[in-house]
């Protein structure tokens, strides 16, 4: 049984929800308030089986739903994903291919065989994939199963991105000024640009999710653009067109959630807030946003509902905007399907928008008025992916997860996950681990949920973004909610190098390496007595220290006080610590000064020590005073020049080789570039110099860190 918990405090709002929507309110033996939503009509029918067509996340999160309802679940999977947690929670599985998508997911005949042989009666989607390819569909009704998502000439209409602009413009939406053809070549784009005058923005035609979308500033950015979005459109979309539209500078991503049904109606259920983007991929989302107010939050509705009445638009679906500081508002697409950050819109008002789906599509009316929908309190989503965040803020990482935890164990957490203890992020699909989600009564209590769910989240054998989430989510301009989708690249103008500690998080993370050399060393002492009696009675009190951080050097004395606590001084500053967990809990706590510190030790080798603190993984080596008086007969090893040699920052695949042995290259010249999880990445030269070697050839698949190309470095001629 799946159900959503809140606090104590939201139990009224959550029995007018129940009474609005005709469920039922069940108290847990946590303490926690939950919903589960019922038919209001006695004898209403949805289907018994459901397919879904997805992978991952999603596809848990759309059966848990159908496992409320009673209805029974079919996974499909490729042959990396035998294993998953998708295929191990639905009722049956079957294997539609080997892992590249075109030969399994993307697999329209290898899904349409599953669907007989299971005997679904519909199929959900998710999203990506399939879920807007309107072919699908017209398969699906040749056969006689239902699809869970909008009609066919809806998706027609809204999934391209050039005709919906078109329509847009005719039911009164507000229009982003640009080309609405197709864009044939690089040429053309150059010239269309110039016409619609710079900066200008690419995208794909098909699909979404920031995959076949440049910014360009200039006309050689344009050919750039051209290149690398058509060839990412065509590899996650099957379709290579691009359009160009105007790129509006200081813009905010807000988007209206809006269901339809087969019978004319159509509601909009408020707004999220999607600006915190990098590479044009939402990374932390948020419901309500705190930039609009009640007329817009209206105006943008009514917009939304009016596009889709104007397709007779009939499930759930996002109208995406651009809004300028000044609170102009610009339609920029319509995702036909369930939106990744579906979450926060359920967590704000209660509605189980797969249900709405499944209703919907088994030809019920929508149980739903525009005067019903409420707004209550605020919600977060973080998308937690695998992948390097220091990289051009997440350049994606693959492997097993040999430790996972997720926070659930808090109040008003939610994690949309397809993974557990044991998974393996691949390098074939997207690198998402899960979406986080955190509710509350307003902004700042949700916000501060999320700091401790994010703290509190376990995740060991690959790297992820967590750091750069924690960062974000405590940035002096994300608290006052002034932002946009600059806030990345202009707050990290350098990219993200970590979080940088105040003093008082230094001093937190210094008395935490302490704290681990000294209770290994107490326990060293306990092994070599006899019995722990004397280890006790001999037991030392005190430790002269010295703890390397950053290649700086921090005295500390340490003094043990008595139950379990101590007082450590640096800098000559006090400060005490006492552990409130045990040391080898997977996350650790400690009242350090009186506040409740959360910790992860990743791993200890010796006298180093590598710890999780405010997000970010630090490395720190702890010395005895004379152990540290000896450092200075050991000099360290100077760091290697890499800058002749061009190496994969990413597990993926190489798309194309630039040059060949002999030639002569400058610096930030294009040489390769590789695909990764569907992201083309352009790999450029760091030297000016001639080509000595080349180590790839379009197609291979590489590792991480393996080096594509040798540059022995010349200098430039003018």
């Amino acid at each position: 049984m799946a159900t959503k918990s809140f606090r104590f405090g939201l139990s009224s709002f959550l029995r007018q929800t129940c009474k609005n929507h005709k469920a039922s309110l069940w108290r847990g033996s946590s303490g926690r308030y939950s919903y589960l939503h019922t038919s209001p009509i006695s004898n209403e029918k949805y289907f018994d089986k459901i397919l879904i067509a997805n992978r991952g996340e999603i596809a848990c999160r759309v059966m848990k739903t159908c496992k409320r309802l009673g209805i029974k679940t079919v996974a499909v999977y490729s042959e990396a994903d035998a294993d998953a947690l998708h295929v191990k929670t639905a009722d049956e599985g079957v294997c539609v291919g080997p892992p590249p998508t075109n030969q399994s997911y993307l697999n329209m005949d290898a899904i349409l065989d599953a669907i007989q042989i299971t005997g679904a009666q519909a199929v959900h989607p998710g999203y990506g994939f399939l879920s807007e390819n309107f072919r699908f569909v017209e398969k699906l009704d040749k056969i006689g199963v239902t699809f869970i998502g909008p009609c066919t000439y809806a998706m027609k209409c809204m999934g391209d991105k050039i005709e919906s602009k078109i329509i847009g413009k005719k039911a009164g939406v507000n229009t982003i000024p640009g080309y609405d053809g197709v864009v044939k070549n690089q040429d053309d784009a150059v010239k269309i640009a110039n016409e619609i005058g710079y900066p200008v923005m690419l995208k794909a035609s098909a699909g979404g999710g920031g995959k076949g979308m440049r910014i360009a500033w200039n006309d050689t950015e344009t050919k750039e653009g051209f290149k690398l979005s058509s060839q990412e459109a065509m590899s996650s979309f099957g379709d290579d067109r691009l359009l160009i539209e105007k790129f509006i500078d200081e813009p905010r991503h807000i988007e209206i959630q809006v269901l339809g049904d087969k019978h004319g109606n159509a509601v909009y259920l408020n707004e999220r807030e999607c600006s915190i983007q990098r590479r044009n991929q939402k990374v932390i989302e948020e419901a309500p946003s705190s930039f609009v107010d009640p007329d817009l939050r209206r105006a943008m509705g009514e917009q939304a509902v009016a596009l889709a009445k104007a397709v007779g638009y009939d499930s759930a679906g996002t109208v995406e905007c651009m809004v300028d500081s000044k609170k102009n508002f610009y339609f920029l697409e319509m995702n036909t399907r369930l939106q990744v950050e579906h979450p926060i819109t359920e967590m704000t008002t209660g509605v189980d928008l797969v249900e709405q789906m499944i209703r919907v599509a088994a030809g019920h009316p929508l149980e739903l008025k525009q005067s019903e929908i409420p707004l209550k309190g605020w919600a977060f989503e973080c998308r937690v992916y695998a992948e390097d965040p220091t990289k051009n803020f997440g350049l994606p990482s693959i492997g097993r997860l040999y430790k996972y935890i997720e926070p659930t164990h808090l109040e008003n957490v939610r994690c949309d996950s397809g993974i557990i203890e044991g998974s393996e992020i691949s390098i074939y699909y997207d690198s998402m681990i899960s979406k986080l989600v955190t509710y509350g009564n307003t902004r700042e209590e949700a916000r501060a949920i999320m700091n401790t769910a994010l703290d509190s989240y376990v995740i060991r054998g690959l790297k992820h973004n967590v750091s750069l989430l924690k960062d974000v989510l405590n940035h002096p301009k994300f608290v006052e909610g002034d932002f946009n989708t600059k806030f990345l690249p202009r707050e990290y103008p350098k990219g993200f190098k970590g979080h940088i500690l105040t003093e008082i998080e230094r001093e937190q993370l210094l008395a935490k390496a302490a704290y681990m050399f000294v209770q290994r060393a107490r326990k060293a002492k306990m092994f070599l007595n006899q019995t722990r009696v004397n280890a006790v009675a001999k037991e030392q009190v005190q430790w002269d220290l010295v703890v390397t951080l950053d290649k700086e050097t921090y005295p500390i004395q340490v003094n043990y006080v008595g139950d379990g606590a101590y007082e450590m001084v640096a800098d000559d500053k006090t400060i005490t610590f006492k552990p409130t967990t045990p040391l080898s809990a997977p996350v650790f706590h400690a009242l350090v000064n009186n506040d409740d510190i959360l910790y992860q030790t990743i791993s200890k080798h010796g006298n180093l020590y590598r710890i999780q603190h405010c997000g970010t993984i630090y490395k720190l080596r702890v010395h005895t005073k004379a152990e540290d008086e000896m450092k200075k007969y050991m000099p360290e090893k100077a760091d290697e020049d890499m800058s002749p040699y061009l190496k994969s920052p990413m597990p993926g695949k190489v798309v194309s080789v630039a040059i060949e042995v002999g030639d002569l290259v400058h610096e930030g010249q294009e040489l390769v570039v590789v695909e990764a999880m569907k992201m083309q990445n352009s790999l450029t030269a760091q030297i000016t110099g001639k080509v000595v070697k080349v180590n790839c050839k379009q197609g291979n698949n590489v590792a991480e860190g393996t080096i594509l190309v040798e540059i022995k470095e010349t200098e430039e001629k003018e």
